[in-house]
């Protein structure tokens, strides 16, 4: 491997967008049982990879695919302004697995003409789409509105207030039915009372057909199949290699499950998941995230393979350990506390390969599963994503953001001190606290908030990671050195809720997005009820604005104030309080102080979106037999890309 020196980070960028990439430390001296393991659940992890294309628009796989073959083809000029463009947009689909903004869920469109397109388009053999199209001018008529339309499927996912949520959207969860009528179809479902609610729809198509509604279940035989195939056979060679009978189960359990789409199992199989904390490799691989819903039922596709970090372990395992005290001494209504804080697992890890909804663009933390049911008996498994982390810190080290959106030295100095473990400590807080906290008030179904439910959930962990931030505890527990830390991650958090983040908005929206949607709902709040004792004061110098925490207490306990009425909201499944916090604080822009923010970062010359090149294991076979897997860093996007699109493509164009 390189060392941290000679390793480059930064791969590449193109319009809002950067291409970062990451190592895995210790990979070369694993032994070469984990080796393997880890090279099979590579292969299970790309296997899956088309999913999430054909997931977030039905015409997706048929798009990527007309680009990839043209990258592929065109013999015409490579070096004009026409083509580089092209490129381009190229690239943002891959980034964002379709045409649709993977942040903003607005669709885009080349900035060429489409006559350059048809130029582009007639170079490509026909064959891949003869079963599609009757001949090659059906195919271009079709292909060309799809891509150059932004009229045509706007918007992947619409969580705009008062429009039928279903029709607004443009994935493909359902097919010929309007809102009212899904929302009665898993409302029957509901067995009022049920200790251990089955996820209803969590993985399955939803369709019309001849006037009645019928689930296309992705399963082994099912929608999908293709995929989920491949996916099985690269399981089932991890069995051989498992690291321990726990984790065997675990995998056994979730292949039973894609080959019958049985949703009781899948609660089985994360219960044995939950329960093998003792393997050092590790991986998330399913129907996980449901914010590519408008109605936070359908999970998209995402697997995570990994290797256990020693160190940020340790510090996971404190805060877990004492879990039971974060939740005694969390500010929120008595009645939601756990009196039992059970089954909170927590590790680092280093990221082997990520696919689905978590590539290209990585989170850097997870907690699962996502069952309420499943996270009061059994508990949760939290993990922060430490070479992800690592990467985006060393990328944005010398970006100028930092002092352009800071007031004055000492906040620079503070976050660059304390910055990058204030960043973890968030994550780590967030992540086992946060999500691992609280609970439900009985009878409160886990669908109550519809789709507010992801942004309050995301906001609820937050808060726990913020509230406990400059809590005595942490130093106490030798979670960080000093006070400081927690001061910048406070500071962090409040500019980027309150300004930074706008970046990701285009001028004239709003905010979409479930996680930034959050973060400026909290920040909009605190500073609003801070005003009265100037909390966080707003600051201006040379016509820029600023946000300054005058007071890191105070802060604190509005932080708190804000998780009590929030946990009370999920507890009690309130739609009408979640619906007022999220529409008055986490949606609408200021539209001047979004242009400033926009011609500030502009200067800057910044990617406002990273993603990763993930690195690639290649097996040595000797005699048959596995006798190697060694590990390479790929450095450019297009290549990778290309090699998915030859050997990770399973599914039919069009599903």
């Amino acid at each position: 491997m390189n060392s941290t020196d000679q390793f480059k980070v930064l791969a590449e960028q193109f319009g809002d967008f950067r291409i970062l990439r990451y190592q895995v430390p210790g990979f070369e001296q694993l032994p070469l049982k984990k080796k393997e393991l880890l090279y099979y659940l590579y292969e299970a992890a790309l296997a899956g990879r088309d999913i999430i294309w054909d997931q977030n628009y039905r015409y997706n796989l048929l798009i990527r695919r007309t680009l990839e073959q043209i990258v592929n083809h065109y013999q015409g000029d490579r070096n004009c302004g026409k083509w580089e463009k092209f490129m381009i947009y190229v690239k943002r689909v891959w980034f964002s697995n379709g045409i649709h903004h993977h942040n903003s869920m607005d669709k885009f469109v080349p900035e060429i003409s489409t006559g350059y397109f048809r130029e582009l388009i007639g170079c490509i053999p026909f064959e891949d789409f003869a079963e599609y199209f009757v001949n090659p001018d059906e195919f271009t008529e079709k292909i060309i509105p799809l891509i150059f339309d932004p009229q045509i499927d706007s918007k992947r996912v619409s969580l705009e207030s008062g429009v039928d949520l279903i029709t607004a959207s443009a994935n493909n969860f359902y097919e010929g039915l309007t809102q009212t009528e899904v929302e009665a179809f898993y409302a029957k479902m509901v067995i009022p009372g049920e200790q251990k609610p089955i996820s209803y729809g969590l993985n399955s198509k939803l369709v019309k057909e001849n006037d009645s509604i019928v689930e296309k279940v992705w399963a082994v035989g099912g929608m999908y199949t293709q995929a989920m195939d491949q996916i099985v056979v690269w399981l089932e060679k991890a069995l051989s290699v498992a690291e321990s009978p726990t984790q065997e189960a675990a995998l056994k359990k979730l292949v039973e499950f894609y080959q019958t789409g049985d949703l009781k199992l899948f609660d089985e199989y994360c219960i044995l998941w939950l329960n093998d904390v003792a393997s050092d490799v590790d991986v998330v691989n399913g129907f996980i995230e449901v914010y590519g819903d408008p109605l936070g039922r359908k999970a998209t596709f995402e697997s995570v393979v990994s290797i256990r970090d020693p160190e940020a372990t340790r510090r996971a395992r404190i805060i877990s350990e004492n879990a039971q005290w974060f939740e005694d001494n969390s500010p929120i209504p008595v009645e939601y506390k756990k009196e039992v804080v059970t089954g909170i697992s927590a590790r680092g890890i280093h990221v082997v390969v990520e696919s689905g909804d978590c590539s290209p663009a990585s989170p850097i933390g997870i907690n699962l599963p996502n069952a309420d049911w499943i996270r009061a008996e059994h508990g949760s498994k939290s993990v922060s994503l430490i070479n992800i982390m690592s990467a985006y810190n060393e990328a944005s080290k010398e970006s100028g953001a930092l002092e352009e959106f800071s007031w004055s030295e000492k906040e620079v100095e503070i976050a660059r001190k304390w910055g990058s473990i204030a960043t973890v400590l968030h994550v780590d807080l967030h992540e086992i606290i946060g999500h691992g906290s609280g609970t439900l008030k009985k009878g409160v179904p886990s669908d109550a908030l519809k789709n507010y439910a992801s942004t309050i959930e995301e906001a609820r962990a937050d808060l726990f990671a913020l509230y406990f931030a400059i809590d005595p505890k942490l130093l106490e527990l030798g979670l960080m050195p000093e006070l400081e830390v927690g001061y910048a991650e406070y500071n962090s958090f409040i500019t980027g809720g309150l300004m930074t983040q706008l970046v990701r908005v285009e001028p004239g929206k709003n905010i979409e997005e479930s996680h930034m949607r959050n973060r400026q709902l909290i920040a909009g709040w605190v500073y609003e009820k801070g005003l009265p004792e100037n909390v966080i004061e707003k600051k201006n110098r040379d016509g820029k604005t600023f946000f300054v925490i005058n007071d890191y207490q105070k802060l604190r306990a509005l932080f708190g104030q804000l998780l009590y009425d929030i946990q009370r909201i999920k507890s009690e499944g309130d739609l009408v309080g979640a619906k007022q916090l999220v529409e008055n604080y986490g949606v609408k822009v200021d539209p001047a102080l979004h242009d400033e923010v926009l011609k500030r970062w502009k200067e800057l010359k910044i990617a406002t979106y990273s993603g990763f090149i993930n690195p690639k294991l290649s097996p040595v076979y000797k005699n048959g037999k596995i006798d190697e897997v060694n590990i390479s860093y790929p450095y450019y996007f297009d290549e990778q890309m290309l090699e998915y699109a030859e050997n990770y493509v399973f599914l039919p164009l069009i599903n």
